[in-house]
């Protein structure tokens, strides 16, 4: 079911790309997605070609409080399709709330229940990390701590890895961080540039530029966002690919003329 909602993360549910452990924390609503996320997942599993997680996901929807669900529709970023489907179960978006009620989340079933499993992470090394389920990377990649994430970004399994860029604790600070690290898929590069709030930053765009994994398509479309000086070292600069040097010498000899 289409929920009008698009993310990175999402895209992958949706190319059937999530094993079926993943899926069936999903339609559970155990992954600790962001609510607007969350309920978007919870549409795509209803038409899960595994029965028992159409299922769930359905049992989860209905179970969904309807008061908060109002409250969550009134937002004013949820997709119109998505405010269909609720119509159809009789609730309507509470038209009358203030903007802190508004952002309440209509899921998270496993608050309470994890909370301390979550605390008790927080000094995961590298490798604890690393030796966890995928379904427990998942849930520390959206809700877990800063340094966790660092270290869940760089993921072998690509889905953790862009899981954390749907984390609603992650910050522009930790994006240009991401940036800039020539250890991280490919794919979680181009999820950032694609982001326009993320590329208002110009620390995250020159993050992404000198990085030697981006690929230069990329990198070439957003050099024009740089300072004349930036631009300038670009052309001397042997860890970027030489597409992005030439690039940037042709930007300096027009601005010399």
């Amino acid at each position: 079911m289409d929920s009008g909602y698009r993310s990175p993360l999402l895209e992958m549910f949706r190319r059937n790309e999530a094993d079926r452990d993943v899926r069936l924390a999903g339609a559970q609503g155990l992954l600790r997605l962001q609510a607007l996320e969350q309920v978007a997942l919870l549409m795509i599993l209803l038409d899960d070609e595994d029965p028992g997680i159409a299922r769930l996901a359905a049992m989860t929807l209905e179970k969904l409080p309807e008061a908060a669900v109002a409250r969550f529709l009134a937002r004013p970023d949820v997709p119109d399709a998505m405010r269909d489907v609720f119509a159809l179960r009789g609730i309507e978006p509470l038209r009358e709330v203030g903007e802190e009620a508004a952002e309440e989340p209509a899921l998270d079933p496993a608050a309470e229940e994890e909370e301390g499993a979550e605390d008790a992470d927080g000094d995961a090394t590298a490798a604890m990390l690393s030796s966890l389920p995928v379904v427990a990377r998942l849930k520390l990649a959206t809700k877990g701590t800063r340094e966790q994430r660092a270290q869940l970004i760089r993921d072998s399994n690509r889905m953790v890895a862009v899981a954390v860029l749907s984390s609603p604790k992650v910050n522009e600070a930790e994006v240009e961080s991401f940036a800039k690290m020539a250890n991280v898929s490919e794919e979680v590069l181009r999820i950032i540039s694609g982001n326009r709030s993320w590329m208002k930053h110009y620390g995250v765009a020159l993050g992404l530029i000198k990085n030697p994994k981006t690929p230069p398509s990329i990198s070439t479309q957003i050099l024009h966002r740089l300072t004349e000086r930036d631009v300038k070292a670009l052309t001397v600069d042997r860890n970027v690919p030489e597409l992005v040097r030439l690039a940037a010498k042709r930007a300096m000899t027009r601005v010399s003329r």
